[in-house]
């Protein structure tokens, strides 16, 4: 199996495939702080790779479980409202600063932070929850969810599964070589998703008063 892929990782694809990445991404989408975006990446590298799994398929299964779970996260933080959220957030990693980030986001930017919010790491895992919390239209969240959700999974899928195939033909040095270049590409975004991720926070914590403000959304 390409180094690049994690060895639990491609033993859960390589035995349960399609469910292992729906199960994954569903429940990531519900609120679970799940590595969906890592399965996704590794069961595409895994198809381009070995063809063991249709890479079609693998966008299709994805870009549902990732809808389906993306309105349960919506329906629970709905539901539960922000109170709640804040007193037992902690127990899947949603603190003060990330709660005041969603409703910043969403005060500002609206629908585009639902579609956005799929491709940033601080933001995809609870997306939905923070959407349904905000209250958030629920005919818009369900068109922007389906947009982001489907975009998504075209993109990493797609990236993933040229990058396996081309490991399956290319060897010797220059094989070594995109190894490489490969590698460092993905640090560099995740690097540059870590550094976005810490100024979103940052420009929550300046500016959300004043859009509290501006809408007159009293602080609970």
């Amino acid at each position: 199996m390409l180094p690049l892929l994690n060895h639990a990782t491609d033993e859960l694809i390589a035995s349960y495939g399609y469910i292992a990445i729906f199960t994954i991404i569903l429940l990531e989408s519900a609120g679970v702080p799940l590595p969906g975006e890592t399965t996704l990446v590794a069961a595409s590298i895994y198809a381009g790779s070995h063809h063991g799994l249709d890479i079609r398929w693998i966008i299709a299964t994805a870009a549902g479980a990732a809808i389906l779970g993306d309105n349960i996260g919506y329906w629970v933080g709905r539901t539960i409202g922000r109170k709640a959220l804040l007193k037992w957030g902690n127990w899947i990693g949603l603190d003060q600063r990330k709660l005041d980030l969603g409703e910043y986001l969403f005060l500002r930017h609206g629908g585009k932070i639902v579609f956005l919010g799929r491709f940033i790491a601080v933001l995809r895992v609870f997306a939905a929850v923070l959407a349904g919390a905000n209250r958030f239209p629920l005919w818009r969240f369900l068109l922007f969810n389906a947009l982001g959700a489907i975009t998504w999974a075209a993109v990493f899928g797609v990236g993933g599964y040229l990058l396996g195939h081309s490991f399956g033909r290319v060897t010797g040095p220059l094989g070594w070589l995109t190894l490489a270049a490969a590698g460092i590409t993905i640090f560099y975004l995740w690097s540059y998703y870590k550094h976005h991720e810490q100024q979103l926070l940052l420009e929550a914590e300046r500016n959300l008063s004043v859009l509290r403000q501006r809408y007159r959304r009293p602080r609970t």
